[in-house]
This record gives structure tokens, sequence and C-alpha cells, in this order.
């Protein structure tokens, strides 16, 4: 069969030159895949007979650096995804006795060898660059646009019309070449809207437990593709109705079957998971889908009670620990793990227009971090529409965000003070110690209040009359101000709570 497509030029140059060697090259996986879908390939990936050490000697810029036959040939380039085209020598794999890796790779003569050690048809496709059709019509100017014969041995382009992810050959063994696989169905199937094949599904259902041979990274990358598709939510449904999701995030699973009270409508896993459809489908960040994912995930563990009126009190903290958790067992990055975990820890705020002053919204700047508060938002808004609530942003939050802007500018962290802990040396005539630090929170305390007081003159006399206190007087003072309840989280907001069952 052949087909009418358009090789970028950086192929067309690789496969010319491959082809003037008497070497073979075709297109193979997921570009093919990709061109029959008729989407921008990510990347384009050639497989040929040619050995590595040949391929890098016509690729005089190339890298190899492993040991599958895959040289990284440099093109210089515009597109990010042309700048190194992967060349990788046919080849055929041996057992997989850790479930991940081939115990031996051998090189393969031709592409069907080829094409038959991959994960599912939609995959094990190729189309040939120089074939016979292509240079009988144009000797002179190979690949310009012409006819290209696709190589389908395992029925692909059948599968790709049916919108199905169906394994190559038996599935059970091809997930326990490479456990990985289990995931990745899951990832096309959310990335590419397809459906998993029967056979192959219940193929991961009985393979589900080796995922524990899989290192957490590989595990990562491939949940971060899915969360971050189109179709994250009905990925982490798959998940679970696979026995994926123990393997992968087991504490979501406690939120299966677990009803809240009178203010929700769904069970909290299906309010976490609508919550991330929404920030998926509204294109937000990884950190704030997680977030949406992981906001409620500690309700199951805080419930007291049953029926409408049941309780979950700190679930946000708790929730908070659990996603640290979660993350760092995944081996996400300190910084995104601390992002998702802080925001899941602030996601229950609460505001009502004129019963929060300046100082109450500037408090809660303090305690959620100016650069922090957009990504709140966008978690609240997904909080919301998975409760059910046909708008995302009322007008409370609209009115929140206007005070916010209003008061930015003002002092909400200690590096705002006018006055610095080197000054409370000076001031004091003393060397660093714990005093500092306590003089600097009770010195923003009293800011928070009043913005007005951010002068050094103020802040100097304060300093100096601070620095009479003997430790303990002073140590009782910073303590009333660390704990001192914004209004974000004091009198008001604790009635609210307990009016809506929450904490």
């Amino acid at each position: 069969m052949y087909m009418h497509v358009k090789i970028p030029q950086e192929v067309k140059d690789i496969a010319r030159k491959l082809e003037m060697n008497n070497h073979k090259a075709f297109l193979v996986g997921g570009c093919v895949r990709d061109l029959l879908l008729k989407r921008e390939p990510k990347d384009w990936d050639v497989a040929t007979d040619a050995k590595p050490e040949v391929v890098q000697k016509l690729f005089i810029e190339s890298v190899y650096e492993n040991k599958f036959g895959t040289v990284g040939v440099k093109t210089r380039s515009a597109d990010d995804r042309l700048k190194v085209v992967e060349i990788t020598t046919f080849r055929i794999e041996g057992k997989y006795s850790d479930k991940r890796h081939p115990d031996e790779v051998k090189f393969a003569k031709t592409i069907n060898e080829d094409l038959s050690r991959r994960d599912f048809t939609i995959n094990a496709i190729a189309l040939e660059l120089n074939s016979a059709r292509g240079r009988e019509h144009r000797p002179d100017d190979l690949l310009l646009s012409h006819d290209l014969q696709i190589v389908d041995p395992y029925e692909a382009q059948a599968d790709l019309k049916i919108k199905s992810i169906r394994a190559v050959g038996n599935p059970q063994e091809r997930f326990e070449e490479d456990a990985l696989r289990l995931l990745r169905a899951v990832r096309f199937a959310v990335e590419l809207g397809f459906d998993i094949e029967k056979e192959t599904a219940e193929a991961i259902k009985q393979k589900a437990p080796l995922l524990e041979f899989i290192a957490k990274e590989r595990i990562r990358d491939e949940m971060v593709k899915m969360i971050m598709a189109e179709r994250a939510a009905e990925g982490i449904i798959m998940l679970e109705d696979l026995r994926l999701l123990q393997f992968v995030m087991p504490e979501l699973r406690e939120g299966i079957g677990c009803g809240q009270n009178k203010h929700h409508i769904y069970t909290v896993f299906d309010h976490n998971t609508r919550a991330l459809n929404y920030a998926a489908e509204k294109g937000y960040s990884l950190v704030v889908r997680l977030a949406s994912l992981l906001h409620d995930v500690g309700k199951p563990r805080t419930k007291r009670g049953e029926g409408l009126d049941s309780t979950f009190y700190s679930h946000e903290m708790v929730g908070a620990r659990m996603a640290t958790q979660i993350l760092d067992r995944l081996h996400f990055s300190k910084e995104l793990v601390e992002a998702v975990s802080h925001l899941v820890r602030c996601h229950l705020f609460y505001y009502n227009v004129g019963e929060v002053t300046a100082a109450g919204v500037r408090r809660f700047l303090a305690r959620v971090g100016s650069e922090n508060i957009d990504d709140l938002i966008k978690v609240r808004e997904a909080d919301r529409i998975g409760s059910g609530v046909p708008k995302a942003i009322p007008y409370k939050i609209r009115h929140l965000l206007f005070m916010i802007e209003k008061v930015k500018h003002d002092p909400v962290h200690p590096k705002m003070l006018k006055l610095r802990g080197d000054d409370v040396m000076r001031i004091l005539g003393i060397n660093p110690s714990p005093r500092i630090g306590a003089i600097l929170l009770v010195l923003l305390e009293e800011v928070l209040d009043d913005p007005k007081k951010n002068i050094v003159e103020f802040l100097e006399q304060r300093v100096k009359e601070l620095g009479l206190l003997s430790d303990n007087e002073l140590d009782e003072l910073a303590v009333k101000a660390r704990e001192r309840k914004e209004e974000f989280e004091g009198g008001i907001e604790e009635d609210m709570k307990k009016k809506h069952h929450v904490k």
C-alpha cells in the first residue's frame, strides 16, 4: 500500500545518503502513526539495515551513547523536532528477565523483524523512504512528495480506523517483556482518544502487578504525559478499571465510594477526577492539574460520621502530606512536590465580601505567597466545577482578586520590610541569634495590620523596644504573631467551616 506525504528536508537528506550507500531507510513508529492520523508528528525516527558504526561514518555529526543501536544525527534544523533525528538499526530483542530491559539486543535483517518487537500495532508500522516506486518516478529528486510504501504487518491501519489500542501478537508476552507498556497502553488511549482492545485490556489486568518492577522515574514520565493530555481524568479512571492505579497512586483509591456531605453530589474519587478534568480542559499547568487531582485526597482519612452531615476536619493538611508522599514516591522534583503540596494545603480558604478586611487579605497573601495566587485560584475553580456547581469563578472570588490587586504592593513578607536582620543586629549591637527572627516576625505582624508602619523610623524604634524584652517575653510575642489567626482562618471562617462541615 502507498500513501502521499510531505517529508521534511532533513529526513529526506538522511534517507538519500543511506540509499546512496545501498542501505534502506524507513520512518517508523509514532511519526508514521501520526501521519496516518493527519497529526503533526512529535519526532521523526528512522530505521535502517545499516549498523550503528556505518551510520556514524556516514553522518559525522552524530552521537551513539546506548546499546540499542540508535544513533542521533545532528541536522542543524531550526525545528526542535528535527535538530536530532534518531536512526536505529533493525533489531530484535531477547528475553526480559527484569520485566524492564531486554537481556540482549540483536540486529535484524528486515523491517518486519524490527516491527515484531514493538508494543502496539499502531506503533508497529513503517513507511519506506527509498521505495522502488519513488526511485522509478523521481530518480533525480527522491522523496520530494510522492507515493511511499507502507509496511503494515499487524494491520495497524485497521486499528487506527476503529480507534483501537491492540498489542502486537500475544499481549501477555508483550507486557511481560516491558511492564511499562501497561501504562503506555492507557497513555496512548488517552492521548489519541482510542479504546483498548478487549484481549489487550484483559492482559493488562492480569499483568498489572508487574508495574512493581518498573523504575519510579519511568512511571512518573508516563503519568506526566497522561495527566498533560486533555482526557487526563479518563486516564485516571481507566487506570483504576484496569487495576493499575493501586500501583501508581493507591491513595486516590481511598476516595472510591467515599460519600461526602450535603454540599457534594459526588464521591471523593469522582470529585477529584472531575476537578482534574476541568484543569485539563482549561490547559492548566502540570502543577495545577496534580493539585486539582490531589486536593481532596485527604478526605477519606479524615472523614467522621456518615451521610449528609459527615465531616472532614483538617483534610487539607492531611492531604498535603499525602500529596508529598505520592509525588516523592514517583520521584518528582522537590520544587514540584512543594508547589503541589502547598496548593493542596491552601486550597480550602474562605472569603466573603464585607467580612474580610484588607489586613486579612494581606495575611492571606503572606500565607499563600503572591506568586502562588493564580495557581491557587485555578485549583479553586477546578474544585468548584468538580463539585457540580455551574460557575467556576463566582463574585466572591472576583472580589478577592480585586482586593489582592489592591494590596499586592503592601508588605506581606519579611523581605518586604524596610528593615532587615542586619539592621536589627546593628541597632541592638548583637550577633546573629534566634532573637533576630523573632523580632522580624513581630514587626511583620504589626505591618500586616497597618502597612503605613513600614517606615524605617517606626521600625527602628520598635526594634529598640523589643530589644529590651527578655528572651521569654520576646518568644511569647513571636509565638502569638505566628499563631495569630488571620481572618481567612479566624473566627468568621471557623463559623463558616462548621456550617459547611469542613475544616
